[in-house]
């Protein structure tokens, strides 16, 4: 009679704890690792990991799953990286609390600050809930194939306190923050993991409206905070263009004291300061050394946009010729750029427009911009830029661009860093992934489907920062700990990220050696044929949750035994000799 449920045999087990690589077996029982070791009892089913990692599955506490989760079982494309736990939410976008006169505008917030299609979510989403509860019961009730977390969003709950005031950034009353504050907790008792909020002028609604949160005073963003602490649970995630500023740090500073609830924040290097980001750090340490526990999130590689034909942005977006083919479907508009005669009409036409437009001045900065071949390259060299490109053919660098982009009927795609990449190079993301108050996060699955295809993430942690980078590397047990416990921790999730007796069992079986991320694709299977940038793997050759096999080489199993977490987890009870 088999003793387990599973037992992993024979793999290099990294723990999530910190601890070095070693070979073990790993069993599991009821859903729970129930031990690891040299494994004597049988298990119903035995996978052989000889010459593979086994690690935990990934935490990823910076996703956009909201309208998605709703609809679909699969919480791709961060399901496909080894990812087993995602916490959705952020950025104070979601759906709930909501009044139905709102409904519009929540999908125009989230379809501008996200990228995310508002037929899709027009379509896609029910709005069978008004309370945060009930949205929460919403997900509850469809079985996914990875766990997801939700969060109370600031904009939702601005909007459903203070109406169209809340929405024009008005000043909120004593008795509006006493309300979002009562609201915000009442989320996270219902099982919400925390609050988000954001305040950077680039979230903007599809009509081009700052996020109503943009300007949300101390008193507010402190009262809701402390709405939280009254409630003894839950995080605090923010994201802010002004941390480096006394002002706004001393504001969080204040939320993560006064509630007492831990609060994290999204890190990256700007390239208008790409020094900053250390002082930011600096104020991170700062406030661990008074107790008070603040993260930074940062990314594992620059924050880079693709354009395409098929993508939001291209270079020629704006040209007033090619606007005229602009509403065909790509490989038409791919034939018609290939003919000689459109193309002089394209390239003799000047861009009209282009500042101030979506996009702005980004799609023309080729010097910066990159052919994204497959596997990708996330660090390229600049003289391998469009612009260096064209010049050592002798080209003009709009005429070399162009016949890039009409390549393969136009499937091209275009890679631009456009966060994190100081002088060409992802020193500084190393420099903050190494910092030991950070954790990894900022792959926004779920979100920016046609621009940024940030999911793939955590593969990127464990290949370039623990295998391919020349100078730099990070050792493996370091980053698994880091995007394994440590993420979980951060928000709360204390059951999962560690391969040990009683933890969640959520494990990744990786053919470490041919770890890839391959080259990032179109498809159009959201509601409505929204379009989506998604984006595989290859080399997880196993992933479990909850000790049930979602994926094998790559591919859905059609398990889906991912539910929705309600609130922070206790860790595992030791058990007794």
């Amino acid at each position: 009679m088999p003793e387990f449920d599973l037992v992993i045999r024979g793999g290099t087990v990294i723990d999530g704890d910190g601890g070095p690589a070693r070979s073990a077996d790993v069993a599991v029982a009821g859903g729970r690792v129930a031990e690891v070791g040299k494994v004597a009892g049988t298990g119903r089913r035995e996978v052989d990991a000889s010459g593979a990692l086994v690690t935990p599955g990934f935490v990823d506490i910076h996703a956009h799953y909201d309208g998605q989760a709703t609809w679909d079982n699969q919480l791709a494309p961060s399901s496909w990286h080894g990812v087993t736990t995602v916490v959705m939410g952020n950025c104070g976008v979601g759906f709930a609390p909501v009044r139905p006169e709102d409904h519009q505008r929540l999908i125009e917030l989230m379809e501008g600050v996200e990228d995310i299609p508002g037929a899709a979510l027009h379509e896609g989403l029910t709005w069978e809930w008004r309370t945060f509860a009930e949205y929460l019961d919403a997900v509850d009730r469809i079985p996914h194939d990875i766990d997801v977390a939700a969060q109370v969003p600031h904009g939702a709950l601005r909007l459903h306190v203070m109406g169209e005031r809340g929405a024009q950034r008005e000043k909120a009353t004593p008795e509006d923050i006493a309300r979002m504050a009562e609201l915000a907790g009442a989320g996270v008792d219902a099982g919400g993991l925390g609050f988000t909020t954001s305040r950077t002028i680039n979230h903007r609604t599809s009509r081009g409206e700052p996020t109503p949160t943009l300007t949300a005073s101390a008193d507010e963003l402190v009262g809701i905070a402390n709405g939280l602490g009254a409630v003894g649970k839950g995080v605090l995630q923010v994201v802010s263009d002004h941390m480096n500023s006394d002002e706004e740090f001393a504001m969080f500073r204040q939320m993560a004291a006064e509630s007492g609830r831990p609060l994290s924040f999204s890190l990256v290097q700007s390239p208008l300061d790409p020094a900053s980001y250390r002082q930011v750090l600096d104020r991170i340490s700062a406030a661990r050394d008074d107790g008070l526990a603040i993260t930074g999130q940062v990314a594992t590689r620059a924050v880079g946009l693709l354009f395409g034909l098929q993508c939001t942005l291209h270079p020629f977006m704006q040209n007033p010729v090619f606007k005229e083919i602009a509403g065909l479907p790509v490989p038409e508009q791919a034939k018609i750029m290939a003919d000689p005669g459109f193309k002089e009409r394209v390239l003799g036409a000047s861009s009209e427009g282009v500042q101030g437009k979506i996009g702005g001045m980004l799609i023309s900065r080729f010097r910066y911009m990159f052919e994204l071949g497959d596997p990708p390259d996330y660090e390229p060299n600049l003289d391998g830029s469009i612009e260096a490109r064209a010049e050592r053919a002798g080209r003009r660098v709009e005429d070399f661009a162009y016949d890039l982009l009409i390549a393969d009927e136009g499937r091209t795609l275009l890679y631009m860093p456009t966060l994190n990449f100081g002088g060409g190079t992802l020193d500084a993301v190393g420099d903050m992934l190494a910092h030991p108050y950070t954790v990894p996060g900022l792959g926004d699955g779920g979100a920016h489907v046609g621009t940024i295809c940030d999911g793939s993430f955590p593969t990127t942690l464990l290949t370039l920062w623990g295998r391919d980078r020349p100078t730099g590397r990070l050792d493996l047990p370091f980053l698994i700990q880091r995007h394994c416990r440590d993420t979980a921790r951060t928000v709360g999730l204390l059951d999962r990220g560690v391969l040990a007796t009683g933890y969640k069992a959520d494990v990744n079986v990786i053919d470490f050696d041919h770890l890839v991320a391959c080259r990032p694709e179109i498809r159009y299977d959201l509601p409505a044929g929204g379009r989506r940038l998604l984006q595989r793997a290859e080399g997880y050759v196993h992933t479990f949750v909850n000790g049930a096999e979602v994926y094998s080489g790559g591919e859905a199993t059609g398990e889906l035994p991912g539910r929705l977490v309600r609130g922070g987890q206790p860790a595992p009870v030791p058990a007794t000799a």
